[in-house]
C-alpha cells in the first residue's frame, strides 16, 4: 500500500528519499504555507503543488530538472532579439504583480496551483528578502516575468509568464546571466518540460541535487 505522509503543525517533513514513484515525487500532505515551514521544505529539496481546495501537498520528484546558469541555451533568433534591446529588466520591482500575473497564464492554459493562498505565502516571503522576481518591461509595460526563492547559492524557479513572444525566455536568460554574476550554483527547476530543455535545463539524479543543495544553501551569496 502507498504512503503518504500526513504533517500537523509541527515543523518537519520526511526523508525525500520516502517519495512515491507514482505519482512522481508525492511526498506529504497537510500542513500549513507559513514562511518557515516553505523555507524548511525549500532547504530539503521539497516544494508546494496542489490544486486549490485541496491541503497542500508537498513534492520532492526524481529525476530533478535543473539549469546550471553557465548552460543557458540561447538561440540565434533570441541573441538577435537580445541584441535589439526592445526589452528593459528589472529585479524585485513589482513581485506582487509577477505572481499573480503567472497565477493568470496558468490558469488561461492548464489551470493554476498559484492560489490566493500561495500567492499571499511567497509575497510574505519576498518581504522577508527571500523571494524574487524578474520584470521584463516593453514600452513601459509589463510584458514577461518570472519569480523564485534564492537560498543560498541555489534559485528556485517558480513561474514564469509571457505576454509577448520571448518575454520569458527573455528573463530567464538575464536571470541566469545575473546568478552566474552573483556566484548562483544552480536553479532548480522542478520538473521536465520540452521548454525547459530547449533553453539548456536538464534532469539529473535526487541524490545529487541534494548534495547540490546542501552546497549551495552554505554559500555566502546575495541575490542583489
Amino acid at each position: 500500500m502507498l504512503e503518504i505522509w500526513q504533517l500537523d503543525k509541527e515543523l518537519w517533513f520526511p526523508p525525500p528519499h520516502l517519495a512515491l514513484e507514482e505519482p512522481n515525487g508525492l511526498l506529504a500532505f497537510g500542513g500549513d504555507l507559513s514562511a518557515e515551514r516553505l523555507l524548511l521544505a525549500y532547504q530539503q529539496g521539497i516544494f508546494p503543488w496542489f490544486n486549490e481546495g485541496e491541503p497542500p501537498l508537498w513534492w520532492s520528484p526524481a529525476p530533478r530538472m535543473v539549469l546550471y546558469p553557465t548552460e543557458i541555451k540561447i538561440s540565434r533568433s533570441l541573441n538577435k532579439r537580445l541584441k535589439r534591446k526592445e526589452f528593459e529588466l528589472s529585479f524585485d520591482h513589482c513581485f506582487a504583480q509577477v505572481i499573480e500575473e503567472c497565477a493568470i497564464s496558468r490558469q488561461a492554459t492548464t489551470g493554476t496551483w498559484i492560489t490566493p493562498a500561495m500567492q499571499n505565502a511567497y509575497t510574505q516571503l519576498h518581504q522577508q528578502g527571500y523571494a524574487h522576481s524578474v520584470e521584463v518591461w516593453q514600452n513601459k509595460q509589463l510584458v514577461g516575468g518570472l519569480y523564485g526563492l534564492a537560498l543560498g547559492g541555489m534559485f528556485f524557479g517558480e513561474s514564469m509568464f509571457s505576454k509577448v513572444s520571448d518575454a520569458s525566455k527573455v528573463a530567464l536568460v538575464k536571470l541566469t546571466q545575473h546568478l552566474e554574476k552573483q556566484g548562483f550554483s544552480l536553479i532548480d527547476c522542478q520538473v521536465y518540460s520540452d521548454h525547459l530543455a530547449s533553453l539548456g535545463a536538464k534532469e539529473i539524479s535526487r541524490e545529487l541535487f541534494l548534495q547540490t543543495l546542501a552546497k549551495a544553501t552554505r554559500a555566502e551569496v546575495n541575490f542583489l
